[in-house]
């Protein structure tokens, strides 16, 4: 089993022709993604040479759909066209959109994600996020695909190097899912959305959850934890040693007060009977505890 990507999805990639979605499109079916097309108004009707495998490119997302039955869109626009991009594959009706593109500005984010909200029908995944990756089924984003296989944990976070890496440590146990969701301001898929998902999937024993100092998410999934989930969950909170005030690395990841610091955090999810680790690999060593125990 997996969450929101499976074996069965069908992927099209908005902006496959450029450099990056090219690479990653190699990438993605390298892996064995089920890619049927790319999306590009000005190339419509062509047809790309992926490594020996020949990719449609078609106008519209709608068309893509209707052509394909593609139920996931993997966006590799630039930020100014990632707005239109997003709508666009909402319009359509584009059941999971994952958002790759970077430095995507907040209004624009919170303009389409309320628009998705509205219209209904559309998961949203990032933006600025390495996507999300079911092992030997589907990857649909840049997450490196060999360096963990399927298996029992399901895995959300706010970093995409820490996935990498928290997938990596437990790689001798496997992932259900591993879902990428974003470290800006606003983002589609929160912490709550994949950790209600991984305790409805009956493949998923156990869950990683790792944020970031900035805002509240991680109080706010702890709360939910709490009322709501029931399989083991250990977390990882990156900022510990960041300077009040400053913001580090992601958009949202600006402490001011004690509001939004890695000790506040960590104080919730441990009040929630989360296991939080000091660095990521003694969280990984706290799950693998968990996974050998059960």
């Amino acid at each position: 089993m997996a969450i929101f990507l499976t074996k069965d999805s069908k992927v099209v990639v908005q902006g496959m022709t450029g450099s990056e979605g090219m690479k990653h499109t190699k990438r993605m079916l390298a892996s064995g993604t089920n890619i049927v097309g790319g999306v590009n108004p000005r190339k419509a009707g062509q047809s790309v040479d992926v490594d020996g495998t020949d990719v449609p490119v078609f106008g519209t997302v709608a068309d893509a759909m209707r052509e394909t039955g593609a139920d996931v869109s993997v966006v590799f626009v630039p930020p100014k066209f990632a707005k239109d991009a997003v709508v666009e594959a909402v319009d359509a009706g584009m059941p999971l959109v994952v958002v790759i593109t970077e430095g995507i500005a907040v209004k624009d984010t919170a303009e389409f994600y309320n628009y998705a909200k509205a219209k209904g029908g559309t998961r949203i995944i990032g933006p600025n996020c390495p996507g999300l990756i079911s092992p030997g089924q589907s990857n649909a984003g840049i997450i490196p695909a060999d360096i963990a296989e399927g298996g029992k944990i399901g895995l959300v976070s706010k970093s995409g190097t820490l996935t990498y890496q928290m997938m990596y440590e437990l790689r001798d146990f496997g992932f259900s899912t591993a879902v990428g969701i974003g470290g800006d301001p606003v983002i589609g898929t929160t912490h709550i959305d994949c950790l209600e998902a991984f305790e409805a999937d009956p493949e998923t024993v156990a869950m990683v959850m790792i944020g970031e100092i900035g805002g509240d998410a991680e109080e706010r999934a702890a709360a939910y934890i709490k009322e709501n989930v029931t399989k083991p969950v250990v977390g990882y909170v990156a900022g510990f040693t960041a300077p009040e005030g400053k913001t580090m690395g992601h958009a949202g990841a600006i402490v001011s007060g004690s509001s939004g610091t890695a000790a506040a955090k960590k104080e919730a999810l441990e009040a929630a009977g989360v296991k939080v680790g000091k660095t990521p690999s003694e969280t990984a060593a706290l799950m693998a505890e968990i996974m050998t125990s059960l």
